[in-house]
């Protein structure tokens, strides 16, 4: 067991979440959290100076084409396969209200 965190410490925290815990849960949650903080104290001990900040591990690339201009398709022949079109605009049934 940890030194990091009390089983007192353990069973305070669980009444301020109003959290009701067996003593079972008090020993495996104040073995679990002691060892989180054991592990979180290790990392605040590494030397990280000359480390960069960074909010990714890995390099991050896009992954999105370039947007190139081309030739669009035809209003017409796209509206010809439309069910329903008027003045160049696919027609579709209203859902909200009368507004357009």
């Amino acid at each position: 067991m940890s030194d990091s965190i009390s089983r007192e410490e353990v069973i305070h925290v669980a009444n301020l979440a109003k959290l009701a815990l067996s003593e079972e849960e008090e020993q495996m949650y104040t073995s679990q959290l002691g060892a989180i903080l054991d592990h979180a104290r290790d990392i605040m001990a590494l030397d990280t100076a000359d480390v960069a900040p960074t909010a990714h591990p890995l390099e991050l690339k896009n992954v999105f084409r370039p947007d190139l201009e081309k030739e669009s398709l035809d209003r017409d022949e796209v509206l010809s396969q439309a069910p329903v079109a008027e003045e160049g605009r696919f027609m579709v049934p209203r859902i909200i209200g009368d507004a357009p």
